[in-house]
């Protein structure tokens, strides 16, 4: 009998969230994700056994660490270990990774970036990655199950003013252009600090007087915990303050099927 070779499959050219061409296998079979959030989303849309390498921040799902090489930080990465892993696709993103370290990837492997401000998208990326790699149907049932998440999150037309803070020593808050200052607009939160762009540094002076009614302290990176209260309502008095959780605000992939729900129960 005659051995037949399986087919081979020239590479898929396609476009990624920053619009550069990137010709990847079909399909990948050793991924390289450089994004907490966009490792998650491999792991849930059943790709797992797919990911060969992760950074030090990826930290869902648990078995990522046992079953994937720790190859750096998202802003430092490291070369020889990726080279050792051989991938045929690398997964990264435009504003957690470092524009050198993405560029001398791409000098050697398929490097595919994602570009992420809004809920839109978001479930673009998630739909664009499952297409990439071959989890085409998986990748459409979830973006739809959050879209109709959001959609049916229900909230009033007084938008309740707040500040969110990522950072202490020096304070800093998401404002405009941030995909946590998209998810604070459809948490029903008026971003006291949208007229000043990305993650600015904020005074205690600059916070009082924005006055927000709401002060949200995020558990990441920065790990705000119940001692720094006392801290925050000494600038804000009126202020209702609280820990909230950072993964549920800035995480942009699979995690955002449990983020409409948490908001829910933040009014």
């Amino acid at each position: 009998m005659d051995y037949i070779l399986p087919p081979i499959f020239p590479p898929l050219t396609v476009t990624d969230q920053m619009g550069r061409r990137v010709a990847v296998p079909f399909s990948p079979q050793r991924i390289v994700s450089l994004v907490p959030s966009q490792t998650e989303l491999l792991f849930d849309l059943g790709l797992g056994e797919k990911v060969v390498g992760i950074t030090k921040f990826c930290i869902h799902p648990v078995e990522a660490r046992a079953k994937s090489t720790v190859i750096g930080g998202t802003k430092n990465f490291n070369f020889e270990k990726i080279a050792a892993l051989k991938p045929d696709l690398i997964i990264g993103n435009k504003e957690e990774n470092y524009q050198a370290g993405i560029e001398q990837l791409a000098a050697n492997y398929p490097v595919w970036l994602s570009d992420i401000s809004t809920l839109p998208e978001a479930l673009d990326m998630i739909r664009r990655v499952g297409f990439i790699s071959g989890a085409k149907e998986k990748a459409e049932a979830m973006a739809t199950e959050i879209d109709a998440s959001f959609a049916a999150l229900a909230t009033d037309k007084n938008a309740i003013s707040a500040a969110y803070f990522i950072w202490r020593k020096p304070y800093m808050a998401a404002a405009k252009g941030t995909f946590i200052d998209n998810m604070l607009l459809r948490a029903g939160f008026s971003n006291v600090f949208a007229g000043q762009a990305r993650y600015p540094e904020i005074s205690a002076e600059q916070l009082a007087a924005a006055a927000p009614q709401r002060i949200l302290l995020s558990s990441e990176p920065y790990p705000f915990n119940e001692k720094h209260l006392a801290e925050f309502q000494a600038i804000c008095p009126a202020a209702k303050i609280e820990i909230v959780d950072g993964e549920l605000f800035s995480w942009y992939g699979s995690r955002l099927r449990k983020s409409a729900a948490y908001f829910s129960q933040l009014r």
